[in-house]
């Protein structure tokens, strides 16, 4: 069975300044034949166009759930070419709703990830939660405290939740997380180094560690092979 729990980080930097996103937020009932409305949970769904391309944020009014790219297909002359947001665009989309009617949880998830993408934040406190068996649970733990910018191999995961055998099912595992980013399963790589196993791309897995060792000052890192 499944269990739901909440985490969240200790407080990482803030920045200041104006919302720098753009989104589209849709209200989503879950319900079934048999819960009341009182009973079932609303789940709130939002669109922020990153700086590596559209970002689903799903969560309730206690914690965020999802956090998800829309598309793992990388542009065509990409790196050269690219066709996504600066980090410091901060249009919002006009036809978006009162910021009163975005739960806070996912409007500190937002506000946190441009902060991230600015090279102003280095880790979240937003609340956020995940479900998942009990393995996955504690490899998602364990990948939560890989810091900013530095690395860990699927086995160094293994060893560390005291499965040293399983890193295949460690790879699993990282490849179920919901929370892209915030749990930064891009900071695994293979145990020679290479950048392998990233759901959203190992484009954007790529580009997300160049971004982390450049706002994080330990230089550069591997490139794809």
């Amino acid at each position: 069975m499944n269990v739901h729990i909440p985490v969240s980080h200790p407080t990482g930097s803030h920045a200041t300044g104006s919302n720098a996103s753009a989104l589209t937020i849709q209200q989503v009932k879950l319900s079934d034949s048999t819960a009341s409305a009182s009973s079932t949970p609303r789940i709130s769904r939002l669109f922020y166009n990153s700086p590596l391309g559209e970002l689903l944020i799903e969560g309730t009014t206690e914690a965020v759930s999802t956090i998800l790219f829309t598309d793992t297909t990388m542009p065509e002359g990409w790196p050269a070419v690219h066709p996504f947001p600066d980090a410091s665009a901060s249009e919002i989309h006009p036809s978006d709703p009162p910021e009163s009617k975005i739960p806070e949880a996912l409007r500190l998830c937002r506000r946190q990830l441009v902060e991230y993408f600015r090279g102003q934040r280095r880790e979240f406190d937003f609340p956020y939660t995940f479900d998942g068996t009990l393995f996955q649970r504690a490899v998602w733990s364990e990948l939560s405290g890989v810091p900013y910018a530095e690395f860990r191999s699927y086995k160094d995961l293994a060893v560390a939740i005291g499965s040293q055998r399983a890193v295949r099912a460690v790879g699993a595992a990282n490849g179920r997380n919901k929370l892209s980013i915030v749990l930064p399963c891009h900071r695994i790589v293979g145990a020679s180094g290479k950048l392998t196993g990233y759901a959203g791309g190992l484009w954007r897995k790529e580009w997300l560690l160049q971004h982390e060792a450049k706002f994080g000052r330990i230089g550069s890192v591997r490139k794809l092979s």
